[in-house]
């Protein structure tokens, strides 16, 4: 339940639409409902304006599906990350509207009632390989009501590709920025433009990476400064943050729906979509 759903029920108290018990059987399992295995927080959304992800990784897929069915009945969005294709499967056969992205291994029960997605979110991948962690982070952007832009395979080994984009980076409000190998690229995007980067270390790489090590402490170690640094391989992390930034800079710019920066910065060009954009399952 989130702060609007609140307001809809003591509004629909108020003008006698709903009795008063039916309303505290409605607020019963706040701030959360022991399940047993899992205590679910109905109140995460009015706290942070986001419901409770549900984390799919070592949950078994009962466990999965009970607790979207349980989150989506509060009517969303829900997020899941790290779903397996049959926990996507079960959830779908039993959660209308359910969307799957196979490549970032998300689940989205959208909310209907979305108000209009707010611009400023780009997400960039220094390579294809990155991609995963990339669609991870900019599905949860776009599940917290952000418009995201992608932008794949502009690493540091061919940077006349970054440059080509550079109007896109300058009208964005926040970038996360996706990298394994050396994880060079979120230092070059931190020169660049005047909003923060949110840099992304990926365990893509060979032995010397150390599964992520390496490209950590590139970013960590920086040199451009506005560069924070999440987690090896936390899409999910970059994802919500970059929505939290967004969500605070386009109130400030009194920017509404998919307004952005890049209308007074211009733009030297537009940047291709690989294959992953979309999710594969609807």
């Amino acid at each position: 339940m989130d702060e609007r759903h609140l307001e809809a029920l003591l509004e629909a108290v108020r003008s006698g639409l709903v009795d008063v018990p039916a309303a505290v059987e409605r607020l019963r399992t706040l701030p959360y409902e022991d399940l047993g295995y899992a205590r679910l927080d109905h109140h995460r959304a009015i706290r942070q304006g986001m419901p409770e992800v549900v984390f799919c990784q070592g949950k078994s897929v009962e466990q999965v599906v009970d607790l979207v069915e349980r989150l989506a009945a509060e009517g969303g969005p829900v997020l899941s990350t790290r779903a397996t294709p049959e926990m996507a499967a079960a959830i779908r056969a039993r959660v209308p509207g359910a969307i799957h992205d196979p490549v970032g291994r998300t689940i989205v029960v959208p909310d209907p009632h979305a108000s209009p997605p707010r611009a400023g979110v780009l997400v960039l991948t220094a390579g294809t390989a990155d991609i995963p962690v990339a669609q991870e982070a900019a599905t949860t952007a776009e599940a917290m009501g952000n418009e995201v832009e992608r932008i794949f395979d502009v690493g540091v080994a061919g940077l006349h590709r970054l440059l080509d984009r550079l109007g896109r980076l300058r009208g964005a409000h926040v970038i996360v920025v996706v990298a394994g190998m050396d994880g060079a690229l979120p230092s070059v995007v931190g020169g660049l433009v005047d909003v923060p980067v949110i840099a992304v270390p990926t365990s893509v790489g060979y032995g010397a990476s150390f599964g992520g090590v390496a490209a950590l402490l590139t970013m960590l170690n920086a040199c451009a400064p506005g560069v924070a640094v999440v987690n090896i391989d936390n899409g999910f992390g970059a994802g919500f943050m970059a929505g939290l930034i967004n969500r605070v800079a386009a109130s400030r710019d009194g920017t509404p729906g998919a307004e952005s920066r890049t209308t007074a910065r211009g733009d030297e060009g537009r940047a291709t979509e690989p294959a992953g954009r979309e999710p594969a399952e609807r």
